[in-house]
């Protein structure tokens, strides 16, 4: 429902100017009459007079009373940022905590109505294509998946839309594959090669699975990521066929491949049955495991696509890690509260952006790296600096720290590379990733780019009232679709 309230900067000189005219018109009335008259026109009586030059008088000191008056601050400019010394400061951390409830927080039905649903349907589809034993051939299912991602971590933001599922694949019985770290000088994430060991017999014997699969490079031959990704969609699609009978009556199902190359389940409910009515989307990630909870996945498209590289994915690692943190910091902070107001801001940062300078800006801003920075400082201080009442405080430590990683280009993978004190000794890593160089997650950024983003990061926390009063019609005519009919229950 709109109220209205009555603009006192447009009231008053409205009242005067219809009271000016009105004046007016009655003196101009009196001489009307005087003029018709036989010219001994009577003159007006005193009191008139007085009460008109008094009516003036009183008009014009009105008049100059209001344009002495500085307009204070109301209820609809609550997030401006006064200018004046003399104007009351509205704190940062109300407007903070007001947009964080409004647009930012998940409602935790929500939330946990989506992950059910996509568990169910995933385990459903995993289920379909497991074998029970190695398959001699080609690749399967190994039957469980891993869920990773923001949405299982208690920091998404915005809407529980999107979900990113690992799905672990069995090689042929008699298959090995040596991972060797690729190196061309680069010092960004480690990409693998999986290689078969030289003069092997099984590729000999399994001519068709290396011809599907495998390609040769130099007396060995490397497992094709492009090749695993075709077949992993095949085999999505045919498992999928088999389960979409039971959830016809919940939602449709479709599958693509996305921009990212990547498997993309979409879901999206019927009005009729499923209470949150928003689509959500499913990327499921086929992945080959490595050693100690870790797996290699197809590294995404770059430049160096068509090299069959792969990636390492550390999903055990990082929970265990969050947990550990989790049990260590007391009941009621703010830690995962920031992490989802810093992605927060970096949205509202990029909203003004070209298509080009914002895919730019979300690539080094990306959710990982930011991710990784708040998890250095969690792990750099004490538990008791993240309270609720330090929430500011964090949030802006997190910001300098930030630019500061900006600035000096670089920075470090925790996992890799990193600073090894900082990590409990409970967290593991495969012996392949021990020995790799040092990590910076910036590496394939230019020094112009990483400048640009500090400074407009700088900008965005300055600016941060006015970005948010931008933000907030497109967030609130998002917002609507997110409802749901036991939300108002929590």
């Amino acid at each position: 429902m709109t109220v209205y309230t009555l603009n006192l900067r447009v009231f008053w000189p409205l009242v005067i100017c219809v009271c000016t005219a009105l004046l007016l018109l009655h003196h101009l009335a009196l001489r009307g009459v005087d003029d018709r008259g036989d010219g001994c026109s009577e003159q007006a009586p005193e009191a008139i007079a007085l009460f008109k030059y008094f009516m003036v008088f009183l008009l014009c000191c009105i008049f100059f009373r209001f344009c002495s008056i500085k307009p204070g601050p109301t209820k609809r400019d609550f997030h401006k940022a006064p200018e004046g010394p003399g104007k009351i400061l509205i704190p940062k951390k109300d407007l903070l905590e007001d947009h964080y409830e409004r647009f930012v927080r998940l409602s935790p039905h929500v939330l946990g109505h989506s992950k059910a649903h996509v568990a169910k349907l995933v385990s459903e589809l995993v289920r379909a294509g497991r074998t029970d034993g190695p398959p001699e051939s080609s690749l399967a299912f190994r039957g469980d998946f891993i869920q990773i991602g923001s949405s299982y971590e208690e920091h998404k933001v915005g809407a529980p839309d999107c979900f990113d599922i690992l799905v672990p694949l069995r090689l042929p019985r008699g298959l090995t594959l040596d991972p060797r770290v690729w190196t061309d000088g680069r010092k960004g994430p480690p990409l693998c090669t999986l290689e078969t060991p030289r003069k092997s017999e099984w590729t000999r014997r399994h001519k068709a699975f290396a011809d599907a699969f495998l390609r040769l490079n130099t007396e060995v031959h490397r497992l094709s990521p492009d090749c695993v990704l075709r077949w992993f969609y095949t085999a999505a699609q045919r498992c999928l066929s088999s389960v979409r009978y039971h959830f016809e009556q919940r939602c449709t199902l479709d599958l693509a491949l996305s921009d990212e190359q990547r498997v993309l389940l979409r879901l999206t409910p019927r009005s009729d049955y499923v209470c949150c009515h928003f689509s959500m989307g499913v990327r499921l990630i086929p992945a080959l495991p490595l050693a100690d909870g870790a797996f290699l996945v197809a590294a995404g498209p770059g430049p160096l696509c068509g090299k069959d590289l792969w990636t390492v994915y550390f999903p055990k690692q990082e929970q265990r890690l969050l947990g550990w943190l989790k049990g260590r910091l007391p009941s009621g902070t703010c830690h995962l509260k920031c992490l989802q107001l810093l992605k927060e801001i970096r949205d509202l940062g990029g909203q003004t952006l070209d298509q080009q300078a914002r895919a730019e800006w979300k690539g080094v801003l990306s959710s990982y790296t930011l991710k990784t920075t708040w998890l250095r400082l969690l792990l750099s201080t004490t538990s008791e600096a993240w309270e609720e009442r330090h929430l500011v405080d964090r949030l802006e430590d997190l910001l300098r720290c930030l630019r500061e990683s900006l600035q000096n280009r670089t920075l470090l993978h925790l996992l890799l590379g990193g600073d090894g004190r900082l990590l409990p000794e409970s967290i593991s890593l495969p012996k392949l990733v021990k020995e790799t160089a040092p990590s910076n997650l910036w590496a394939g950024y230019s020094p112009v780019a990483l400048d640009l983003v500090a400074a407009r990061l700088a900008y965005t926390w300055t600016h941060l009232p006015r970005l948010v009063r931008l933000a907030r019609p497109q967030k609130s005519s998002l917002a609507r679709g997110l409802r749901c009919q036991h939300a108002e229950l929590e």
